[in-house]
Order: structure tokens, then sequence, then C-alpha cells
């Protein structure tokens, strides 16, 4: 077994959204990292006096809670360089919790609350599995070095050797959970899922939700239909376990979601291996998935300039406390805030800005210079309804796969009054984009406020285009 590495380079000092190894998603990443430096909308600028956060907060585990503080007594004996705060929280226990918290409050500290390093480096090794060691090899039941027809088009043979070269990532970044999680969960951050997984590599290491998007796109692309059919179960399960699919498969991750592009991944598959069953099963998975983004603190309505009233969706993430896998980091931005209100809403927006995928961006910021003026839970954002949207029309699609008129029709109605809401709150007609939405502060899900153009961000995003993504234009509703 693999001994700790309890102090590595981090790869991602926000701690957060991890990079795929697979091209496309690398592609997609870096336009999703364009953002513009203009200001936001005058009547957005400025955050309402007294916009304490009132939202959901979904508590944490005893074990996360505590890996946390492990964290902040890392960073004080080892210092900043080459800190990963992730690394910690992704540790699991040897021992029982209460034995591990005990031994923790019993090590000897200076004035400053640091360990010496020998101490520390003792007490992790007595007390924690490495990161990672929860995880454990398996080999892809449908990997082949060159399979049949992969990328016909593609004649030059340098491109092709390079091409095989990223088939052959697949064989590394192929895990599955290991049976110790299910045994003794509460050991563990990581969590227990019934399939094979694909990590994204590297510190990441779990599966997150928008990721496997773009790894299914490339193992599609593999003929590797059985490992991308595990990976839907495992997202499926999910669903099946908290309402809808976590972050990543980690206890840390379970107050929030990431773009909703589960109904994309079973449609490819589907419209590749003609899966029946898989569409059987996803389908009522889905269902949850929809009215999860579709209720509650999701849920936004704005009445346009003709009077009629549209539903529209927002990120909203279930917690206002630091992030665990980036505890130490969010505290020392959160620093420059007056007051405990203002820190809860700035970890409310780290968070959501989190789910969103985006993290992070000038996209959600009041004022680009200022990382503190995060504000994404004021904003109707163009992609993530233009995904809800394709996720309605991708559930049309299965429901009358499978026979289930009801549904049709229901879910028709649906996609059609998302177009009419996305092209009257999102579309401008000068710049010819699709353009976020700055609702104003406190909007709540019951709330119904009067659409005004000068709450449009003009600023160009490549999320402004993400409708040309289902041909929006030609879409038939």
């Amino acid at each position: 077994m693999r001994t700790a590495s309890f102090h590595s380079r981090s790869s991602n000092s926000n701690g957060n959204h991890p990079v795929s190894s697979f091209s496309l998603s690398l592609l997609f990443l870096l336009l999703a990292s364009v953002s513009a430096s203009g200001t936001v909308p005058k009547a957005m600028s400025k955050p309402a006096t007294g916009n304490f956060d009132r939202g959901p907060v979904i508590p944490t585990t005893p074990l996360v809670t505590f890996l946390e503080h492990v964290q902040e007594t890392a960073l004080a004996t080892f210092g900043q360089k080459d800190f990963d705060p992730k690394l910690y929280v992704d540790l699991s226990l040897k021992s029982n919790l209460s034995t591990t918290v005990t031994a923790f409050h019993k090590l000897p500290r200076n004035a400053t609350g640091s360990v010496s390093i020998p101490d520390f480096k003792e007490f992790m090794h007595e007390y924690f599995d490495g990161a990672g060691n929860d995880l454990v090899y398996a080999e892809p039941p449908d990997f082949v070095p060159e399979p049949d027809g992969f990328l016909p088009k593609v004649k030059n043979p340098q491109v092709r050797a390079w091409a095989l070269e990223v088939h052959a990532l697949w064989k590394n970044l192929s895990r599955r959970v290991s049976c110790s999680v299910s045994e003794r969960p509460e050991f563990h951050t990581l969590l227990p899922l019934p399939g094979p997984v694909v990590i994204p590599g590297s510190r990441f290491r779990e599966v997150y939700y928008w990721d496997s998007y773009w790894v299914i796109r490339g193992l599609l692309a593999s003929k590797m239909y059985k490992t991308a059919k595990a990976i839907v179960t495992n997202l499926i399960y999910l669903i099946d376990t908290y309402g809808y699919v976590l972050n990543g498969a980690r206890a840390y991750y379970t107050n929030r979601s990431q773009p909703p592009l589960l109904s994309a991944m079973v449609y490819d598959i589907y419209n590749r291996t003609g899966d029946l069953d898989l569409v059987k099963k996803a389908l009522p998975a889905l269902l949850k998935e929809h009215q999860f983004w579709n209720s509650g603190i999701h849920k936004v309505n704005v009445q346009d300039n003709r009077g009629r009233n549209h539903t529209l969706s927002r990120y909203y993430a279930m917690w206002n406390k630091p992030r665990p896998e980036s505890s130490t980091t969010d505290k020392v931005h959160a620093s420059k805030l007056l007051n405990a209100s203002e820190k809860e809403q700035f970890y409310r927006e780290l968070a959501s800005v989190a789910e969103s995928g985006w993290d992070f961006s000038t996209r959600w910021m009041r004022n680009t210079s200022d990382f503190t003026t995060l504000a994404i839970t004021s904003i109707l954002p163009v992609d993530l309804n233009i995904f809800i949207l394709k996720m309605e029309l991708d559930i049309v699609s299965m429901a009358q796969i499978v026979g289930d008129n009801k549904t049709v029709e229901s879910f028709l109605k649906s996609a059609q009054a998302r177009k009419e809401a996305i092209d009257s709150v999102f579309w401008n007609e000068e710049n010819g984009q699709w353009l976020d939405y700055w609702i104003s502060n406190g909007t709540g899900s019951q709330e119904c406020q009067r659409w005004k153009a000068s709450n449009q961000n003009n600023n160009a995003f490549a999320s402004n285009f993400v409708p040309i993504w289902i041909d929006l234009f030609n879409s038939g509703l």
C-alpha cells in the first residue's frame, strides 16, 4: 500500500474544479475561462444593505469538520508554499474518529498553534491512510489499444498516434471505490459508488459531475460503451441517494450540484448503443433532477416587458461556510469582510460558483477587481437554463422511446415555456447574443420581479453562445 504524502504541490489553488485529462474537456474549459473585464449592470453594481444569508444549509459529516482542523494545523506547520488544502480532507482514518481526535488534541503546539513537523508527520502516519488509498485500480472491461473504427476521418499518422496516446489514458484513470468505504463509511470522505469510475487525475481523486460529460464524449469516441454506462449508473445512484447529482463523490460536496448534463450523457450513449434498459433506468432519475433545478432556491420568477411571467433557474449552493476542500483559502478571502453575515453570504457565493463549474470568473462579480463581490446567486445564467432546456428535450425523447405519453406532453410544455423565457429574458437583439440577467438582491423563488433591459450583463462570455449548442433558433419549439 502506498504511504501518504502529506505535503504536495497543488495543481489548482482554488481547490475545486478538476481539469480532465481528455482533450475535449480541456478545450471546453479553455472556452469557459474566457471572461470579460468590463462592468456589471449599473443597477447591480452594489449589493443591497441587509442582504443577509437565509438560505438552506446541508450539514457536513463530523469527519469532514475534523479534517478541516487538521488542514489548518498542516498549514500552520508546513507553511503556505506548495500547500494543498484538498489533500487533508481526502484522507481516510486508520482508527475511529474519537481516538484520532483525542490524539490530535494531545499534539504539543507552540504559541501560534503549529505543531513541529516531525510530530505532525508521525501523527499523520499513525492515524491516516493517504489521500486516494480508498480508490483501487479497475481494469476497463472494454479497452483495446486501437478500437475498430477509431476516428476514421483522422488519416495523418502523427495525429493518429497522438490520439491513441490520449485513448490509452483511460486505463490510467480507471478506478473503483474500495470495499472499505462501504464497510466503514465514517472513516472516509469518499462516497461509495456501485460501479467503476473514471477520475480526472492528479489531486482530483473522485468522480465529478459535469467533467463526466466530457469523459463520456471521449469514451464514446473510444468505443468504450460499458465504461460510459458505468459512469452514468454512478450518477443515477447519486440522484437516488441525495435527490440530485453531487458536484463530486465526496462527503464535502453533498451541498451542491454542477451543470446538469446527465440527460445529455444518457442520450448520447443511447444514440450509440440503443440501450433501452439504460433509458428506462435513467428517466425516473432525470425527473428527480429536473425537480431539483426547478423548485425551491433554484427557481426564480421574472415578468417580462409584455407582462408575461416566466420561470428560470439559478445556481444556489446549500452551504454558507468555507468550502472544506479550500477552507484555509476561503477564510483568507473572507477576512477582508467586516461581519459574520457578510462572510456567510460570501461563502455561499463561493460554493455556488463552484456549482456552476466556472470557478472562478469575473462573470459572477459585482466588481471585477474584488473577489469578495461574487454574487452568482443574484444571476440567472444563460448556460444553466440551456442545459435544463436540453434536459427537458432529452426527457421528451426518452419518454417517447419508452412510450410514456404523459411525460412527453408535460415536458414539451416545459421546454416551450423555457424557450420563451430564454428568448424574453436573455436575448439581446442589439448584441445578437443571449446575456446573463441580474436579479434583485434577495429575490426568492416565490417573488416575481419585472424585467429590465439594464439588468442584462452586456459583457462577452463563452456562455452567451451556449444556446447554439442545441440549435435554439431551429429547435422547433
